[in-house]
């Protein structure tokens, strides 16, 4: 999966949470991804390049919605 992914560093937890169907470990999955992309975003803040932080901000957007659909009773 890796080889396929533009941005593995954060991509790949990213994906990892959205296909997990475990919801125990769904909880940690999410955790993972938020955390991977968030650093991800730090490391680049004064990057000029668009394409990564858009695409960061897209996977925040899918994460809140997962969050908000299947693991927010979980995340405490």
């Amino acid at each position: 999966m890796t080889n396929d992914l533009k941005f593995p560093e954060w991509q790949e937890p990213y994906l990892e949470a959205l296909m997990e169907t475990d919801e125990r470990k769904l909880v940690e999955r999410v955790k993972l991804a938020e955390s991977a992309i968030l650093m991800r975003l730090r490391a680049i803040q004064s990057d000029s390049d668009m394409t990564e932080k858009q695409a960061i901000e897209d996977a925040l957007c899918g994460l809140t919605v997962l969050k908000r659909e299947t693991v927010q009773p979980f995340m405490n």
